[in-house]
């Protein structure tokens, strides 16, 4: 593969940034741009150990003074001779190493491209190289340790068994057919049967982690409702950290949606700020109301406030009752630094198949942050992020389930013709589909298209 250079680092200035190189050819290229201080070329200098040096432009000159280490093939990222340059973080700096790579024969880098030929040089499957771009975007510790463990490899050696024993049926299968005077013991339908079986069960058991997988890796839509001034904006503001929306004693300051993005519980909350929800006349307000109501439907929690410092009354009921709709939501009575402790907590709710009980109940006080802590509690066990022997074997992402449900899916119907007496052949013909389908989410067979799309999410340089 031809030579290729990017800026790995972001565009921002930083205390340090790194240039990469790599392709056949590298180590030649690079003695071009550095000259190493301990007098020795580059291609000659130890691997994976850091050398001081000067960067050279075309012409020679020093463009700074920094780190430079050298990587071969196949013991590199990308699986190909490879180098990094570790100069000082000015974009003006990096900008010039750049140039100095291209000038002596590198091209530039594309979204993506070095992890791409890292899974293209067998380094690393589909599910690793997702697991790069989810490290890089992670928002939480949780999210992080996923896509760690999953980088590692910890999702293939879920599906590297399951992958195995149907691979096991079609391959004895076809051994037999094709040289019957060996003497192949023939699999028997009990044995087929019985590793469709396990397989299935494996595959529901892995597309059950799926709401985990994407709540760590998205987070939870959640909308923040109440009637106008019983505490929203504050508790949005308490969970930020700092002022996000605008607070005041007057009733409808928020007039449309107001986000952020929190870590509550060790989960990432999307938080929606709305509107307070009341009849108005007023044009604006009623169209922020109605926003309010839409984002409660599409939420995937509510986090319904009641101003606990006055009393409950019947223009609480409606909002209530729409939070009472969503399958998961959290009663919040606010602004406990107003009122005595136990004064509100007597609040019936009705019983319907049409209404679900708040997952939990929690008193706060946006002011003082009393209470925030038992918020957070009631999170975490709305979305627990699983124990740490499940990093990394979670399904994070569209792709990713759909190819795991065609896979079950294919299993089932295996198991379903084997059980109506059909012969083994038609019976391996959705076998063979599961393993395309399994083929699909590692990498194996994934479709040039597929694979493009993946690493178009990848920044340049990475």
């Amino acid at each position: 593969m031809d030579l290729i250079a990017a800026i790995s680092t972001g565009s921002a200035a930083t205390a340090i940034g790194i240039v990469r190189v790599s392709g056949e050819g590298c180590f030649d290229l690079c003695d071009k741009v550095f000259r190493a201080l301990n007098g020795k070329a580059f291609s000659q200098q130890p691997a994976r150990k850091m050398v001081y040096g000067d960067m050279l432009d075309a012409a020679g000159r020093v463009i700074d003074r920094g780190l430079a280490v050298r990587f071969p093939g196949p013991h590199s990222y990308t699986g190909e001779d490879s180098a990094e340059f570790h100069c000082h973080g000015s974009p003006v700096v990096l900008r010039e190493v750049l140039e100095a790579l291209f000038a002596a024969g590198a091209r530039q880098a594309k979204a993506g491209e070095f992890t791409r030929r890292a899974f293209l040089n067998g380094q690393l499957d589909l599910t690793q190289a997702e697991a790069v771009i989810d490290l890089i975007d992670a928002e939480t510790a949780a999210a992080a340790r996923n896509a760690a463990a999953q980088l590692d490899g910890g999702l293939r050696r879920k599906l590297e068994p399951i992958q195995d024993a149907l691979l096991e049926i079609t391959s004895r299968f076809y051994a037999v057919v094709d040289y019957p005077d060996e003497d192949i013991e023939d699999i028997r339908p009990e044995q087929i049967g019985s590793a469709l079986q396990s397989a299935e069960e494996q595959l529901r058991r892995l597309l059950a982690t799926c709401r985990r997988g994407k709540v760590l890796k998205s987070g939870v839509r959640t909308a923040i409702v109440g009637r106008p001034n019983a505490g929203k904006s504050s508790l949005l503001n308490a969970l930020a950290g700092y002022d996000r929306a605008i607070v005041t004693d007057i009733p409808g300051t928020t007039r449309d949606t107001v986000e952020e993005s929190v870590v509550c519980g060790g989960t990432l909350l999307r938080l929606i700020d709305t509107a307070g929800i009341r009849e108005t006349e007023d044009t604006v307000e009623r169209i922020g109301v109605e926003r309010s109501r839409a984002a409660m439907g599409s939420a995937d929690l509510v986090l319904a406030v009641v101003d606990g410092s006055r009393p409950v009354t019947e223009e609480d009921m409606p909002f209530l009752l729409s939070a009472a709709r969503c399958p998961r939501w959290i009663l919040i009575w606010s602004k406990q630094d107003l009122t005595s402790a136990d004064a509100f907590l007597d609040f019936p709710m009705p019983l319907s198949m049409e209404y679900h009980s708040p997952a939990a109940v929690v008193q706060l006080s946006s002011v003082t942050g009393a209470g925030l802590d038992n918020l957070e509690a009631a999170v975490a066990e709305l979305f627990p992020t699983g124990s740490e022997g499940e990093s990394g074997s979670l399904l994070t992402d569209q792709r990713q389930e759909e190819a795991a449900q065609r896979a079950a899916d294919a299993v089932r119907r295996s198991a379903d013709a084997l059980a109506c007496g059909l012969t083994p052949d038609a019976v391996l013909t959705d076998v063979e589909a599961a393993l395309d389908a399994l083929g699909e989410l590692t990498g194996r067979t994934a479709k040039e298209e597929i694979v493009s799309r993946i690493f178009e999410r990848f920044c340049v340089g990475k």
